[in-house]
């Protein structure tokens, strides 16, 4: 990894701290912090050890506003906990780093607390991928962070690498791939669609769905694993038991750096572009904190150190970055992605998971 960015205290965050006064500039870090704080909920394990080591640091450090970090259940756990909270007025946490279909269940409830893009200074530069919006425009969540899931590949099995998704589809891959279990976090059906379909318009009807599965069902004899355990599929492909399939971008880039012969490819029709956002339950009193937050996670140096540091894809234009072309590669593309069809797994979860398991897995 890149040593850690340097950057300096922008002119906004310089600002900010203006307000609160001559005599508190003069008070130690830690005394200011104590004033203002946030709770920030964000994914247990690496994500928040990395955010706590690297990232949250800095934000203190610019703005005087502590952090304490709320490992976050999986799944829609914490959702749920949020919203009973909210109801209670309560709040876990203020900021929480949400998935987009969770994103689109909270807007039900109103649970996010509209946010305004005029106290966030970049947010012009920020992929509209990345803008969640409730139905009436307002905005709900800017993007936190963002990954790829790519097609990988173990270099000894395969020296060529392959161009498109469609390769995992050749009869010669029998019984070699290794494919996320669930509907909705393997985003196989967007890759079909786009793959074959031209896009995913075809996804807006069930009919257009079931004839994406059936496609998606010719690939069956080729599967070897789907698999839920991502440690079980890393270790398969790395010993070539398993020499292809589906995976996240950035932890095939660390084994292939740490000697295993892995390869991630981005196949023409592009990587698998999933991501998180930063929301703001309503029952927070923290507003002011949060945006500032937001604003400061915007800035294209936080982006690159996000990248650097947690491995995280940027959610910035790619002309807003100051990353060298092979920092941006390590966890990025200039292809056009495949976008995910949140709405489908928001709105017809239990529907596409029957149908799942009946013409897919089962």
């Amino acid at each position: 990894m890149t040593d850690t960015v340097k950057f300096g205290l922008s002119r906004r965050s310089v600002l900010a701290a203006g307000l609160a006064g001559a005599s508190t500039l003069a008070m130690p870090t830690v005394l200011r912090a104590q004033d203002r704080s946030l709770k920030v909920g964000v994914y247990g394990g690496y994500f928040k050890d990395s955010f706590d080591k690297h990232i949250f640091p800095e934000f203190t450090s610019a703005t005087g506003i502590a952090v304490e970090s709320i490992a976050e259940p999986t799944g829609e756990a914490w959702l749920v906990q949020l919203e009973q909270a909210a109801r209670a007025g309560q709040a876990p946490a203020d900021l929480s780093m949400m998935s987009q279909v969770a994103m689109l269940k909270g807007q039900s409830t109103n649970l996010w607390t509209p946010l305004d893009l005029s106290k966030v200074a970049d947010a012009d530069k920020v992929l509209p991928q990345f803008i969640n919006s409730y139905p009436d425009g307002k905005v709900a969540g800017v993007g936190a962070v963002a990954w790829y899931i790519t097609l990988v590949s173990n270099t000894e099995s395969y020296p060529e690498a392959p161009e498109s998704w469609a390769f995992m589809w050749d009869p010669a891959n029998e019984d070699k791939l290794g494919l996320l279990a669930l509907v909705s976090n393997s985003f196989l059906l967007e890759v079909t669609a786009k793959t074959f379909f031209g896009g995913t318009d075809v996804l807006d009807t069930d009919e257009g769905i079931l004839q994406v599965m059936e496609k998606l069902a010719e690939l069956k004899p080729n599967v070897r694993l789907w698999y839920r355990d991502e440690a079980q599929f890393e270790q398969a492909l790395k010993s070539g038991e398993i020499p292809m399939g589906q995976y996240y971008h950035d932890v095939t880039g660390l084994a292939a750096a740490d000697g295993f012969p892995v390869r991630s490819t981005f196949p023409k029709e592009g990587g698998i572009l999933d991501s998180g956002c930063w929301a703001l339950s309503r029952a927070s009193e923290k507003g002011d904190e949060a945006h500032e937050f937001i604003n400061f996670m915007t800035q294209p140096s936080m982006q690159k150190l996000m990248s650097l540091k947690v491995g995280t894809a940027p959610t910035l234009k790619r002309d807003t970055l100051d990353m060298t072309d092979a920092e941006f590669a390590s966890v990025s593309s200039d292809i056009d992605p495949v976008i995910p069809r949140y709405d489908l797994y928001s709105t017809k979860s239990d529907w596409l998971n029957q149908k799942w398991t009946e013409l897919i897995v089962g």
